[in-house]
């Protein structure tokens, strides 16, 4: 799909030596950057919500019910081991 866009003389000057360099066309230089950018995001945004899960303290009733997992589990691998 073609779209135009406009982008700063510098940053085009670079794009147009990288994709001489690489020996690929500006189109695919400008669609590898954009898809480099948005795997950024993405992975941005889980350790985002990662650090906001890990951040928040366990409850009374959370924490006692870990306890009680973590006991069984314990229990369960050394009477299997």
């Amino acid at each position: 799909m073609k779209t135009a866009i406009s982008i700063d003389a510098p940053l085009l000057k670079e794009a147009d030596r990288a994709a001489r360099d690489m020996g690929l066309s500006h189109s695919r230089v400008f669609a590898l950057a954009l898809e480099d950018y948005l795997r950024h995001r993405q992975r941005q945004a889980m350790l985002e919500q990662l650090n906001r899960v890990y951040a928040d303290e366990l409850s009374p009733p959370q924490r006692t019910t870990t306890t009680k997992l973590k006991a069984k589990f314990r229990s369960t691998v050394k009477d299997r081991w």
